[in-house]
């Protein structure tokens, strides 16, 4: 579902907090894009009630949701409290890069470039300190990206990270064509030729964009337990055509991993599945559990969240399938029907 009027972003909003109480395990993410919803709805007291609410327990990534917050506070006249909040995530030092994104973004759209600019060199010098860029999480390179384009606004020479961040740039156009200041005034031109161009630069700048959000997280297999499974297949038979028995659905898991590893695939991963999670996964898409083409979106999402176990583990590691022995010994093995978790 992708509502595009205020009344469907807050039906949609209300949807989602439906979901919320049915799932609590679920209820910070989908809290999260409640509150998107009912800013492009234009309830923006109401969004901020759902951060405040967030908030007040033990929310997983608070900085970002006091980023979330200054941004939308900011968007409806709450101008200081907006700055004093993103004072206090920069006080913080979040250790990833959305939060600080967010906080320079929201300075950068209401021209305070310069402070969007020191805190974007803030960030950069805490978490791209190590010049291994393969290192370096494709947040962190967005984070690089949106300095340079600051900078650019700003005229300031190209310093080392702009360097880096030219260097990371994977687009077919350069950063400072992509940032140059001038090309806004293509948007109003007239002349197709002014304008052909700006569509090919702002498809490039979204492939990129694309392409890095799709990088901070492993390529994830799920693996369902065998009492989750047992659920699953009981209150969705349709599915048993993915999984015919928990011991196929294993040999699936380990072959699947070690055919991507051959080729060439990076950034491996395991999440673990649960139904309640998968039926509020399937609730937020607007389709039902039993659609098949849900599963790997799903894996994405847990994958997205940080729910991903590295694969493979160690050889004398307990293997991912929970069957306590080592995973040389199990699934690691060099056989192609390895031993089975119980």
């Amino acid at each position: 579902m992708r509502p595009d009027t205020p009344a469907a972003h807050t039906a949609e909003a209300e949807r989602l907090l439906r979901t919320a109480t049915q799932y609590p395990g679920d209820r910070e993410p989908l809290l999260l894009r409640a509150a998107a919803h009912l800013e492009l709805a234009d309830d923006r007291p109401g969004a901020t009630a759902l951060y405040d609410d967030l908030l007040s327990g033990a929310p997983a990534d608070p900085h970002l949701i006091r980023a979330l917050k200054a941004s939308n506070l900011w968007e409806y006249g709450h101008e200081a409290e907006a700055r004093a909040i993103i004072e206090g995530v920069r006080r913080s030092r979040p250790a990833d890069a959305p939060p600080w994104q967010i906080a320079a973004e929201t300075l950068e759209a209401h021209d305070e470039l310069e402070a969007a600019e020191r805190t974007l060199t803030e960030a950069a010098a805490l978490l791209a300190a190590s010049g291994d860029d393969t290192e370096l999480p494709h947040a962190t390179h967005s984070l690089l990206a949106t300095r340079h384009r600051v900078r650019r606004m700003l005229a300031l020479p190209h310093d080392d990270w702009d360097t880096r961040a030219d260097r990371l740039h994977q687009g077919e156009i350069p950063l400072d064509e992509l940032h140059d200041p001038k090309r806004l005034w293509s948007l109003g031109s007239s002349d197709p030729t002014e304008l052909q161009a700006e569509i090919a630069r702002l498809r490039s700048e979204l492939g990129t964009y694309r392409t890095a959000l799709s990088r901070p997280f492993p390529v994830a297999v799920l693996h369902w337990p065998t009492e989750e499974l047992t659920e699953l297949l009981a209150a969705y038979p349709e599915l048993e055509t993915e999984y015919p028995t928990y011991r196929a659905h294993l040999t699936d898991i380990e072959a699947s991993l070690r055919e991507l590893a051959a080729a060439g695939t990076p950034n491996l991963g395991i999440v673990r599945a649960t139904v309640p999670s998968y039926e509020a996964f399937a609730a937020s898409e607007s389709s039902s559990p039993a659609n098949a083409d849900l599963l790997p979106q799903y894996a994405t999402t847990l994958a997205a969240r940080a729910r991903a176990t590295p694969w493979p583990p160690l050889r004398t590691d307990a293997c991912w399938c929970g069957s306590e022995r080592a995973y040389g010994e199990c699934h690691g093995g060099t056989q192609a029907e390895s031993p089975v978790g119980t």
